[in-house]
């Protein structure tokens, strides 16, 4: 069996941040892994790095099978490399791997891709560690979009659309594409990994984490609004975290402080996938929604994550709030003691309380540094003294500041 070269690459390709980064580990380690949710660009970002090795995806079944009963002839088909796509469908294939690249460990000589973040990774662990380096591709960021001038023109339009990348490659409508995500990756592809008999208990389930997007992760609350065992809730929520499609994130803390609380929130990858999970079909549907400030905050913090995901840095994104419910929405270490806090408002006028969690941590963090921000719904650019203000569009001094 032969596999042909990387089919040509889209003409209207948005370019991603994380190519730099990526090649760059092309030339340090024979095998480079890119996870991340379906549908968030790894294969095409994979033939633009590799454009002239053979393309082999374990979702063909015939190709799969080959792959996992005889493991060494696969491997001898591509042995002079290959883009390996969907790797998580075969992960023994990686024990085989490590054999392959040590016995010629040329660099970048394989390009593997994955939407299962813990298979892939004990299995790398395990079999290729010092051998591959791993990268996380995430749905398109604003500022990749707003580079090629195709990015939404208002908070309500990109709340609804999100920021997947068929939906400013096609033309497709929003909610039509994330209606056909929903039941063909998040309900087949998550549903098989459970072994889930009751559909309707998992739509359920992933509606209800829609809608606490924000909020402290209660998972005994929603175990039972959902009606099932905790022990359930957290292996279905497990699995949505390895599928890249909702992540969390952890208060940040010290040994020292016992006022911190310790329940990390819950979020999206995608703020359009929550958004049509919680029953939005047109970007007017958020202008009166009673989640329109959550879906806001969620949308943020999938920037904040994408800024240091898409540059191959680990993510260092917290947030902060005591025992009495004072708050920032996110807190990201950028060097030791050096702090970038973050409050996210949808408002678009800029209220003097907007600006009470940022006044009351900056005055409690231990001797720190720590610069202040505030992101808004609306179009104001202000250089405060509590804080440099933010519009939503222009979000640029704020991720170069936690680049580097």
């Amino acid at each position: 069996m032969s596999y042909p070269a990387s089919p040509a690459l889209p003409p209207n390709r948005v370019p991603r941040v994380l190519t730099d980064v990526a090649r760059a580990r092309l030339l340090g380690y024979p095998v480079l892994t890119i996870t991340g949710p379906r549908q968030s660009g790894k294969t095409t970002l994979a033939r633009l790095l590799a454009p002239s090795l053979p393309y082999v995806s374990l979702e063909d079944p015939d190709t799969r099978a080959f792959a996992l009963e005889d493991p060494r002839a696969f491997l001898r088909q591509i042995a002079d490399g290959a883009i390996i796509d969907e790797a998580q469908r075969a992960p023994q294939l990686f024990s085989y791997l490590q054999g392959v690249v040590d016995a010629d460990p040329r660099m970048g000589r394989f390009v593997v891709t994955g939407s299962s973040q813990f298979e892939l990774m004990a299995s790398i662990t395990q079999s290729l560690a010092g051998r591959a380096s791993m990268l996380t591709l995430l749905p398109f960021s604003l500022g990749e979009l707003q580079q090629v001038g195709r990015a939404p023109t208002t908070v309500d339009q990109l709340l609804y659309a999100g920021l997947f990348p068929p939906i400013y490659d096609r033309p497709v409508e929003a909610s039509v594409w994330l209606q056909d995500y929903v039941g063909t990756y998040l309900e087949r592809d998550v549903r098989q990994v459970l072994n889930v008999q009751d559909l309707a208990a998992f739509q359920r389930f992933v509606q209800l984490c829609a809608g606490r997007v924000g909020q402290l992760l209660n998972i005994t609350s929603l175990a039972a609004d959902a009606g099932l065992t905790r022990v359930t809730a957290d292996a279905w929520l497990s699995v949505l975290q390895a599928s890249h499609l909702v992540f969390l994130v952890r208060p940040w803390s010290t040994n020292t402080n016992k006022r911190l609380i310790k329940t990390p929130k819950l979020y999206f990858t995608d703020p359009g996938l929550a958004s049509w999970l919680l029953g939005v079909r047109h970007p007017h549907h958020l202008t009166a929604h009673p989640q329109r400030g959550a879906l806001f905050e969620n949308w943020m913090m999938t920037e904040l994550r994408k800024a240091q995901a898409h540059r191959g840095l680990v993510s260092s994104l917290h947030f902060l709030r005591d025992k009495e419910g004072h708050e920032v929405d996110a807190l990201i270490e950028t060097a030791p003691s050096r702090f970038h806090a973050v409050e996210v408002k949808s408002g678009e006028t800029v209220a003097s309380d907007f600006f009470a969690g940022l006044d009351y941590w900056r005055a409690r963090l231990p001797t720190s540094s720590v610069t202040p921000w505030l992101v808004h719904g609306g179009t104001a650019r202000q250089e405060r003294e509590r804080a440099t203000v933010l519009p939503w569009d222009d979000l640029a001094p704020l991720l170069e500041a936690l680049a580097g």
